[in-house]
């Protein structure tokens, strides 16, 4: 069975067929099938109120999330859910006093299945799917599957340091990670940099004599580091009125693979008002023991070893 982040099978066919009508639903019922819908209401007792369509649908507040009932899990697990797509199986479908039917769903049972048949088989250095549900300042969370969310903090996120997540995310934005570490309770941090290429996969991408756009990362006494592909920075002179975050176009002056360097000259600054643009990966397996991201003659060796 494969498992996706929430808000992948809203808008798929079956999905739709199985939401379609009561006698779909029940179907999908004595099936099992993994649904999704979007939750309308968490009402005061925190259950939630889901909207199929055809009728309502309940997710009661302990058959919310992993780790309600036991008190691992905070509330707002459910609470943020409103107004956001939300998977589950149904439990049961009934009558109300007003002979209305409803569906008692569950949200924990897809989450449980999705812990045991995906998620506590995952290796240190597998490649999985992922979409960005929040952002804080020192990282992403991110759902791994199922609405079961990894932490992926800010180091990981690229090469090139940035001020904030979004510098590189969006809330919502689908993403592959690298299952970088599994705890002993179960949880997984993930990590991004190891997919966005090498040092020389980048440099290849450009060219001695080229001005080409970039984003100022940091403003140093010494320079300004310019991020010209998320795994790639290079260094300018410093100008007086640069300030971190804004875009610059800059000529690039030399590259120097064994310094892993690359100079460059600062031709203007502007003001960026665009979001982040969804990644580009240079890995597309699906598994990775070791990532080494310096050249083979370069004075500094950075390597990320999954295996140890």
């Amino acid at each position: 069975m494969k498992f996706y982040p929430e808000g992948k099978l809203l808008n798929t066919k079956r999905n739709n067929e199985l939401t379609a009508d009561a006698s779909a639903l029940t179907r999908a019922m004595e099936t099992g099938e993994i649904l999704e819908a979007r939750a309308a209401v968490c009402d005061s007792r925190h259950n939630l109120i889901v909207d199929l369509g055809c009728m309502r649908g309940i997710i009661p507040r302990e058959e919310g999330a992993l780790g309600i009932a036991e008190g691992t899990t905070r509330d707002i697990a459910m609470i943020s859910r409103v107004g956001k797509p939300v998977c589950f199986i149904i439990n049961k479908i009934s009558d109300d006093r007003h002979g209305r039917p409803y569906a008692t769903l569950s949200r924990r049972a897809v989450q449980q299945v999705c812990m045991e048949q995906y998620i506590e088989n995952l290796r240190c250095g597998d490649v999985i799917d992922g979409r960005v549900t929040h952002l804080e300042p020192f990282g992403a969370f991110v759902d791994i599957g199922c609405g079961i969310p990894s932490l992926m903090s800010i180091d990981t996120m690229s090469v090139s340091r940035i001020a904030h997540p979004s510098d590189r995310f969006t809330v919502g934005m689908d993403i592959k990670a690298v299952v970088l570490r599994k705890e002993p309770d179960g949880r997984i941090s993930l990590s991004h940099r190891e997919l966005l290429g090498t040092w020389t996969e980048n440099a290849a991408l450009f060219d001695v004599g080229e001005t080409v756009t970039g984003i100022v990362r940091s403003v140093e006494d010494y320079g300004v580091f310019v991020e010209i592909m998320p795994n790639l920075a290079g260094l300018a002179e410093r100008r007086e009125g640069i300030e971190a975050g804004c875009g610059a176009s800059v000529y690039i002056k030399s590259i120097i693979p064994e310094r892993m360097k690359i100079k460059l000259v600062l031709v203007d600054t502007f003001a960026r008002d665009t979001p982040p643009a969804p990644p580009r990966y240079f890995f597309t397996g699906d598994h990775m023991d070791r990532f080494v991201y310096s050249p083979c003659a370069a004075d500094k060796y950075i390597e990320t070893n999954f295996v140890g």
